[in-house]
Parts: C-alpha cells; structure tokens; sequence
C-alpha cells in the first residue's frame, strides 16, 4: 500500500492503524503528487490511499493521470472534503473509494479492504448526500466539468495564475486560459465574480 498525504504526522497515524493488521503493509509514503506518481511507477502498489489536497497537483488530476498509466490502478480517496462534487470528481476521474477523515477508524480500514478487493466504496456519512447529488444535480452544469476543468478551477479559486496552474499540471498557460473559459461556459457564469459565487454554492469555497 501506498500512503499519499502531505502531513506526515497524519500519514504516521494512516501507517500505524493500518499496519496493525497483519495482510496490510504499506510499502511507500509520497508526500507530493510528483512523488506519488514515481513512487507508484516503483513500487506498484495493490492500494494507493490519497489525500485529496497536496500541495503541487490536485488529487482529482493525480487520479486522471494514474489510471492514464495504469487502468487496473486501486486508489481510495481519504480526504476531508465532505461535499459532493469532491466525491464525484474523484470517482469519475478513477477512484475506487471515497472515504472523509471525520470517519471511524474502522471505516477507513475497512475502505482499504473493499478497494484491495476492486469495490467501490463510499464512507456512510457523504454516502447519502452524495446519492441525493446524482438524483438531484444542484450543481446543474458543474458535474458535467472534467477532472482537469474541476482541477483547474480550484487552482483559479486559490488565485494561482495562468502561469503556475500550467507548470503545476504540466500544460501551457493558452489550455488553462481556453479551460478557464469551458469551466465558465459550463457553469454558466460570464464573470470570475460569478465564478466565485457557484464555487460557493458548490462549497467549493
């Protein structure tokens, strides 16, 4: 199993409750999306266990690029983002299973089992909000964006310019402004003003 958090201290508490079973063995920690994508390369897990927010790439595009690589790739989302949209994108984008941190320990453990085994998985407590999102889409044109258009829209929300959201996703700054402008078109905003208010309906914000 690998570990993919950027707090150490929280990833050696992911190690400690998890090496506790006897078949569970984390074989590599990354603490960066880069590193987790050549730790992965190296090692190749069974499991890869993600946080969501690292600090170089989103988790939602470290997703993408991981099943690009490796179509039988097992990720669980371990994350402390309950909305969702957060959990939409990172299944849609590959994720096996979502599971927020507010979760009982055996949650999570029990999360690592069912992706080992290629189940999806989602932690009771989004479970129904997030079975109420599909039914009833109050995001409208939101779920309709990508993995990387979603990607792209938190970096602009953290007021990363064209410039760093295209070194940090490996894209040139013209595909992040054409993809600022479909994540706009989608969501039906004409403005960043207006951006910002349905990212704050979304709790993006």
């Amino acid at each position: 199993m690998l570990l993919v958090d950027d707090h150490a201290v929280v990833r050696e508490g992911y190690r400690r409750l998890l090496e506790s079973r006897p078949d569970l063995t984390i074989v590599g920690e990354a603490a960066t999306a880069r590193e987790a994508f050549e730790q992965y390369r190296l090692l190749a897990p069974d499991v890869l266990v993600l946080d969501l927010g690292l600090p170089d790439m989103g988790g939602v595009e470290l997703i993408r690029r991981l099943v690009q690589r490796d179509a039988g790739v097992r990720i669980l989302v371990f994350t402390m983002h309950r909305e969702p949209i957060f959990a939409t994108q990172a299944l849609r984008a590959g994720a096996l299973g979502y599971v927020t941190k507010s979760s009982p320990p055996e949650v999570m453990v029990g999360a690592v089992y069912q992706v080992a085994a290629r189940r999806q998985v989602i932690s009771p407590d989004i479970a129904p909000d997030l079975a109420f999102a599909l039914l009833e889409p109050s995001g409208g044109a939101a779920e309709e964006l990508s993995p990387r258009e979603f990607e792209i829209l938190r970096l602009l929300l953290d007021g990363c310019s064209a410039e760093d959201i295209g070194t940090r996703l490996f894209i040139t700054a013209k595909t992040v402004q054409n993809c600022h402008y479909q994540i706009k078109a989608k969501l039906g905003v004409r403005s960043d003003i207006e951006l910002t208010r349905a990212a704050i309906r979304l709790g993006l914000i």
